[in-house]
């Protein structure tokens, strides 16, 4: 059974980032940027191939999930950018240098964040079906999203007090499900190869990091959501760090045309657009998408 490290880094800003690592001491390490709403949990179907691959896994609960300080200004000013410069707070506390990273939903555009305000560090990033920028020129974000998701945009864009109040009444029980239960809280946003693999060991990381995600209720939700939908703070046209993005042609959380766009914005990036899969099924080919990773990192 894999051992894992829980450390609380303290920032300039004072704050608490909670950090869960686990793999070889000596390994590369691994950033993951985990979806919304998740937090820093033991996730062996990544944790597993990664430290086959000689990687060290480091995932730190974003800001308001877990036992993470939230940003006093979330509802604000706060960027996606912000979380790469908590990134690099992390590895210098830890006492990294470089490092190769993977963003999964929306912890998809911290991984970018990383390729772009980190070059000297950053080797390698992958976005795994993360969501597109919101000022994506030509594309409709809502457009294939199951109802859940399109209510939560709209929430999003009415403001933080109409958000908070939403993620209360409905995001709530999410936060508290079971793995039996979160299959239900999720129906909308399913297809039948998502509903199949939320099955046994994943099933149970899902809601086990949505729990741990809610031990300060929905302010995690809410600011991750927030940030999501103002300028990110970077420019993808920019990314100089080799870089990949992977999608299924079947997802109902983040529409395949994220991906598409992302491919064709992200400066070099590398699309795996895989027929057939979903936002939960593909976290399956957690092998593939980190041979590819290394492949990218030149390791």
């Amino acid at each position: 059974m894999a051992t894992h490290e829980t450390h609380l880094v303290h920032t300039p800003d004072g704050r608490d980032l909670e950090v869960l690592v686990t793999g070889p001491s000596d390994g590369l390490p691994l950033v993951f940027h985990h979806g919304t709403p998740q937090a820093a949990v033991p996730f062996g179907i990544l944790e597993r191939p990664a430290t086959e691959r000689g990687l060290r896994t480091i995932t730190c609960s974003r800001p308001g999930y877990g036992r993470s300080t939230p940003r006093a200004d979330a509802a604000t000013t706060a960027t996606v950018a912000d979380d790469a410069a908590d990134t690099a707070l992390v590895l210098d506390a830890l006492g990294h240098d470089t490092f190769v990273t993977l963003g999964w939903s929306g912890g998809g555009p911290r991984a970018l964040a990383c390729a772009a305000l980190l070059p000297g560090r950053c080797l390698a990033a992958t976005s795994g079906v993360g969501i597109a920028p919101p000022d994506a020129e030509g594309l409709d974000l809502t457009a294939g999203m199951g109802p859940e998701n399109v209510a939560e945009y709209a929430a999003t864009a009415a403001g933080p007090e109409a958000l908070t109040a939403f993620l209360e009444e409905y995001g709530t029980p999410v936060l508290r499900a079971t793995a039996d239960e979160i299959v239900g809280e999720l129906s909308g946003l399913l297809p039948p190869v998502d509903r199949a693999a939320m099955t046994g060991e994943l099933g149970e990381y899902l809601a086990s990091a949505s729990r741990h995600a809610g031990a300060q209720g929905i302010v995690g939700w809410r600011d991750d959501d927030l940030t999501h939908t103002r300028p990110w703070g970077f420019d993808l046209a920019a990314v100089t760090v080799p870089t990949a993005v992977w999608q299924g042609t079947e997802d109902l959380m983040v529409p395949f045309a994220h991906a598409q766009w992302l491919a064709a914005h992200v400066a070099g990036a590398r699309a795996h657009l895989v027929e057939g899969e979903g936002h939960v099924s593909l976290l399956m080919r957690m092998g593939d998408i980190l041979d590819d990773l290394l492949l990218l990192a030149g390791r």
